[in-house]
């Protein structure tokens, strides 16, 4: 009996060492568990801190009335959205960070823009372009959803456009360049539109600063969406200039900025002009393949209308017989933006009115040729029918009547 209850003993002594040890080792992993989160908790909120969120708040309470709900998204759902923000998710890469394809646990697709680690220069940039676009509410702006400000570098989150840049149809690889004179032109009024729009109709003015084909996106219906605007900047009503660090890229940059480091909405309305002689030429704004004096495409274009061989410049896929006056019109437009002194530049809001009645002309004279080939068809059938061969004559004189029937009713 007194070694069975020894045994006992030992058992029992050995049971409490266990569940004591087992109590120790939980407590400490309980408070290891703490720690860590309290310092991912401290971490997450020290990149808040760094990554400019106290800014932002402030920034967006008294930037004036805010035309769009900036979500703010957790580390964890960035990282479940890109799956560990792997290779194959990476939609484009540029000076501003890496842009990955994001699914959201609703299944909704996003675009999400991470910056460069190390570039402190870009926290300032985000933070601006969260505030601009909680400003803009137009359907041809790209939409910002939100933000991540609680990991390493800043994130933002924006809708999702699946059909590339402008850039990428005009000169990419990824698609084939069969964008027509009418999708060229309807971009371009989009594209004006938004930009009149941005000066002289949001809630406060704003200059985009950095207006180029790169960053135009296009949805699946080739309508244009204006993004990145993180060298964008709201100004007061009555201030018309503004002194910046260099922004904006080489040829598309408002000359006069060098001059005098000044930028003003004149300077968009120059890179407009610029994107407009790429939809009108399909070559790009800045090409060391052209020669010295017609690298950067605006001189190209002075120089063709000089030496008046304009057809040569214009894309052989938009330029035919029924659209030239157009084209013609369109050039005038984008040489008038692209005037070396901006005061003699004309406002965006004109360029928009004066696109938008080029849009009515093109319409028109489409509907004309359409109808004209089509009575061509009737009348030439109906000839044919009562006279034979013989009808030439009479199918001409009618043509001609018909056509001067139409120009009448313009």
């Amino acid at each position: 009996m007194s070694c069975k209850r020894k045994d006992f003993g030992w058992a029992m002594i050995l049971l409490v060492t266990t569940i004591v040890f087992l109590v120790i080792l939980l407590g400490v992993s309980f408070i290891q568990h703490k720690l860590r989160r309290r310092k991912d908790t401290e971490l997450r909120q020290q990149f808040f801190e760094k990554n400019g969120g106290g800014m932002l708040i402030q920034r967006l309470s008294g930037a004036g009335p805010s035309n769009a709900d900036v979500k703010i998204f957790t580390e964890e759902g960035m990282k479940e959205a890109t799956n560990g923000y792997d290779e194959s998710r990476i939609l484009g890469q540029g000076g501003q960070g890496t842009v990955y394809k994001g699914i959201l646990l609703d299944n909704s697709v996003v675009a999400i823009k991470k910056a460069r680690l190390g570039d402190r220069s870009q926290v300032e940039q985000f933070i601006n372009e969260v505030l601009v676009l909680s400003q803009i509410n137009h359907r041809n702006v790209v939409k910002l959803l939100g933000c991540c400000l609680e990991t390493e570098v800043p994130l933002l989150v924006y809708e999702f456009i699946n059909s590339g840049t402008l850039f990428d149809h005009l000169h990419g690889s990824l698609f084939d360049s069969s964008l027509t004179w009418e999708h060229r032109l309807r971009i371009a009024v989009e594209v004006a539109g938004t930009l009149a729009y941005l000066h002289s109709s949001a809630s406060i003015p704003i200059i985009h600063r950095d207006v180029k084909t790169a960053n135009i996106l296009l949805d699946d219906n080739l309508t244009a969406k204006v993004a990145d605007f993180g060298a964008s900047r709201l100004i007061p009503m009555d201030q018309e200039q503004l002194t910046t660090m260099v922004q904006g890229t080489l040829g598309y940059l408002d000359p006069e900025y060098y001059n005098t480091g000044l930028l003003n909405e004149k300077s968009d309305v120059y890179s407009f002009g610029v994107v407009l002689m790429e939809l009108l030429s399909g070559q790009k704004a800045l090409c060391f393949e052209r020669l010295e004096t017609s690298k950067h495409l605006v001189s190209y274009f002075v120089s063709a209308m000089k030496e008046d061989r304009l057809h040569e410049i214009i894309d052989g896929q938009v330029l035919n017989e029924y659209n030239e006056k157009e084209i013609q019109e369109a050039t005038r437009i984008a040489l008038e933006c692209t005037r070396l002194m901006g005061e003699e530049r004309p406002k965006m809001k004109e360029v928009a009115a004066e696109l938008e009645a080029l849009t009515v002309k093109t319409t028109k004279h489409k509907w004309s040729n359409q109808y004209t080939e089509e009575n061509e068809q009737l009348i030439g059938g109906h000839i044919l029918s009562a006279q034979g061969d013989t009808s030439s004559t009479g199918y001409d004189s009618i043509k001609n009547v018909a056509i001067l029937d139409i120009e009448a009713g313009r």
